[in-house]
């Protein structure tokens, strides 16, 4: 297994993301290419899991898009990505809130964690 990890240090550039959790609300700013023309789009939404380690390792997000939810997997070590921006920051109990998607209205929001300096 330390075979494995060392080689994915090496192959692997780090992308360094911010620090998020599950509940949390944040903006990928994600590099599409059409044709030859590259552009960047915004998607932003609520994280619903973290799932993977290292270079495999993905997050799921979800947005309300009018009244029909849309999911998003994003690989962490993509090279797409080119920034995330952490906006809110949630209190969950659970580390993956699939919960979250047959809420709707008041209860489908989720507290803001407070930071205390």
């Amino acid at each position: 297994m330390d075979f494995i990890k060392e080689l994915e240090k090496e192959l692997v550039e780090a992308n360094n993301l911010p620090e998020f959790k599950s509940g949390d609300t944040i903006t990928v700013s994600y590099k599409i290419k059409e044709g030859t023309k590259e552009r960047i789009q915004q998607f932003q939404g609520v994280v619903l899991q973290r799932k993977g380690s290292g270079a495999s390792g993905t997050f799921t997000l979800r947005k309300m898009s009018g009244n029909i939810g849309v999911e998003r997997i994003f690989p962490a070590s993509s090279p797409f990505i080119d920034s995330i921006a952490v906006n809110k920051r949630g209190v969950v109990r659970r580390a993956r809130i699939f919960y979250f998607r047959e809420r709707t209205g008041k209860s489908a929001r989720i507290k803001e964690r407070r930071i205390y300096k």
